[in-house]
């Protein structure tokens, strides 16, 4: 795919899907506690909300799905909660990519993928190799992903280009990094969701979120079904998105 500007799409007609819709999976463990249950049972639960909103994207026609399924930040929580995170990402892995695959999904992992068990690396290119010809939505899982990291690494590749005079600083600008960054090569997000009742960003898409539309959720994730997800994108629809132009100036270019 193309790589795409800064910006995104200014028109969005009311009653469209979003091209791009990005999700902060807030909840799991406040959903176990709930029911007495230990946190690996909500974070299994939350897998499968996953699963289920992967296919309602799928279903309205969605381009790109990406979640955020574990931040650099995770690592700072129990061993124990953890380990089971690792383990459930291996499980899913080999439950959900053949279903993936055999729905025509294309499967990302964005993050710095290094810090990860070398058996969960290979399973996870073993799935995006599996999965890259497909046609389908693109379904984009972040996983030791942080904002901070993305826009430094971004940075840090074409600072070698400079140095290796391959490029001039002069030409850098925002559509050059944008291209360097994550899902660079995809629309931009239109629609941010966070389940769980916080309103924040959480070091998620920083640079790739800068024009999308919020909504919040007081829902913990796994009870964000498919008429959850309806109910974000009808009330996305609901709002005028108007890039730093008037209202009347937006209104005026859809007629």
């Amino acid at each position: 795919m193309k790589s795409h500007s800064s910006a995104p799409d200014i028109d969005n007609g009311a009653g469209s899907v979003p091209r791009h819709i990005a999700i902060i999976m807030d909840g799991n463990n406040r959903w176990a506690k709930s029911r007495g249950l230990q946190g690996a049972e909500g974070h299994r639960e939350g897998a499968r909300a996953v699963r289920a909103t992967v296919e309602n994207c799928a279903r309205l026609g969605v381009d790109v799905l990406t979640v955020y399924a574990f931040s650099s930040e995770n690592w700072r929580r129990p061993e124990a909660e953890v380990s089971a995170l690792m383990n459930l990402f291996l499980e899913a892995l080999a439950d959900e990519v053949p279903d993936l695959h055999q729905n025509g999904i294309r499967l990302r992992f964005i993050g710095d993928l290094s810090a990860f068990s070398s058996e969960l690396q290979a399973k996870m290119l073993e799935a995006v190799r599996l999965t890259e010809k497909n046609t389908g939505m693109v379904f984009a899982v972040a996983v030791n992903y942080g904002g901070h990291w993305d826009i430094t690494n971004a940075c840090k590749q074409l600072a070698v280009l400079v140095q290796d005079g391959r490029l001039s600083a002069k030409n850098i600008g925002p559509e050059l990094l944008q291209s360097h960054m994550s899902l660079g090569d995809l629309p931009l997000p239109d629609l941010c969701i966070r389940t769980g009742g916080e309103q924040r960003i959480s070091n998620f898409l920083l640079w790739q979120i800068a024009y999308a539309e919020f909504y919040f959720t007081e829902l913990l994730w796994p009870d964000f079904d498919q008429s959850a997800l309806e109910k974000a994108i009808a009330d996305y629809n609901g709002r005028q998105r108007r890039f730093g132009r008037t209202s009347e100036q937006v209104e005026a270019s859809q007629q």
